[in-house]
């Protein structure tokens, strides 16, 4: 097995050579060391490397000016930020990194420990796995797409909804999924959504996919029931959409011509964008839970998402962000947040669902917090149909029907 390259950002010599030391003991790892945010720069100007792990308080450049130069990075690394600071700062320069398309592996408090290092090492095997090869550094990588490129993609098949299993903390089993859109490219395999969603947003393709996904979802659901499983799908849904007063009736009559149950699609609302008058987001929102169909508030804890949102919007569903469950073993105020956001739910009725677990130790604390379902690398990847199905045959047999 090839090792990942590591570079690491770290000013203070005793951490840098401790850093340097502690991922050769691990294991598994190609480092390399600088020791500020414009030398690390120069490294990722002239070599690729799968992971970037750096320090937030440093002089010059410190950690949040390098994430900032970061996302103009083509193909950055992923990224790991660690620190003496408080958590709220590690997680609010989390938050940054990932409103700027980042992919960020990991929130570390000072002194790192090796436990630590062996969760960034899963988070890059888990990402080696869902694009099908290992390591990232290995493949062959994809070039700048053009519009006209995903839009053959989109119109070619080659973009399809993959499927991320939701586990009951109940009883463990698989009780839903999410549909995810995937590149199955013919010469660089299955491409993540970073290399072509800039693309769709941009240039308003996002009805088209959401389409797309839909079609692929009921085409899935169709193959389960067929094994016995009645299997509901969430599916992301741009919340501008919800400016076509008529998106909900389609939306419905799309479902029912096809002799699907609306009960069985969560449309998820995604941040990313809004409605050009307020009063469309709530019409819309009412207008899809009149239809039958399940409402999600996405990735609560990051972005414009509040309290008031959440109990004025007639939600069936509400999805905690990573940024809120990575590291919440860890992390008493984390913790206590998670709790709350947990009970309030419960009183409002509303399903929860915990999105990003990664580690044994948080889906421990979540299943004694009472919530109800989870989703992330720890539970599985985004699959392709016919592997969730095989995951649903070794998960056990379909309920039986009361």
């Amino acid at each position: 097995m090839n090792a990942y390259r590591v570079l690491i950002v770290e000013d203070h010599p005793f951490q840098h050579e401790y850093l340097l030391n502690l991922f050769k003991e691990v294991g598994g790892f190609e480092v390399h060391a600088v020791w500020d945010g414009s030398a690390a720069l120069q490294c990722l100007a002239t070599h690729h490397y799968d992971l970037l792990l750096s320090d937030l308080m440093m002089p010059g450049m410190d950690g949040v000016q390098l994430i900032q130069r970061l996302a103009g990075v083509t193909r950055p690394p992923v990224l790991a930020l660690m620190s003496v600071a408080s958590r709220r700062m590690l997680v609010g320069a989390g938050l940054a990194a990932r409103s700027m398309g980042l992919d960020v592996a990991g929130l570390i408090s000072k002194p790192v420990q090796a436990p630590a290092v062996l969760r960034l090492r899963e988070h890059l095997d888990n990402n080696s796995q869902d694009i099908g090869n290992h390591p990232l550094s290995e493949r062959s990588q994809p070039p700048a797409h053009s519009l006209e490129t995903v839009m053959a993609a989109l119109h070619r098949g080659q973009i399809q909804a993959w499927f991320q299993p939701k586990k009951s903390l109940c009883d463990g089993r698989i009780v839903g999924a999410e549909a995810l859109a995937r590149w199955q490219h013919p010469d660089y395999g299955v491409l993540m959504p970073g290399n072509f969603m800039g693309i769709i947003e941009g240039s308003g393709l996002e009805e088209e996919l959401l389409w797309l996904t839909l079609r692929h979802t009921l085409q899935a659901q169709q193959q389960w029931r067929l094994q016995g499983y009645e299997m509901p799908v969430s599916i992301n849904l741009p919340t501008h959409l919800l400016d076509q007063h008529d998106l909900a009736d389609r939306l419905h009559a799309y479902v029912v011509a096809r002799d699907a149950r609306p009960q069985q699609i969560v449309f998820e609302l995604l941040e990313t964008s809004t409605t050009r008058q307020f009063g469309d987001y709530y019409a819309g929102a009412c207008r899809l839970r009149m239809k039958g169909f399940g409402l999600a508030q996405d990735d609560f804890g990051q972005g414009l998402s509040s309290y008031f949102n959440l109990v004025s919007t007639p939600f069936s569903e509400l999805k905690i962000d990573r940024s809120l469950v990575h590291g919440c073993a860890d992390s008493e105020h984390l913790a206590t947040v998670l709790q709350s956001i947990i009970e309030l739910c419960s009183k409002l009725g509303l399903n929860v669902v915990a999105e990003g677990v990664e580690t044994q130790a948080e889906l421990v604390l979540l299943r004694r917090m009472g919530c109800a379902q989870v989703q992330g690398f720890l539970i599985s990847p985004a699959v392709a149909v016919g592997r969730f199905a095989a995951m649903l045959v070794e998960d056990g047999p379909p309920p039986a029907l009361i």
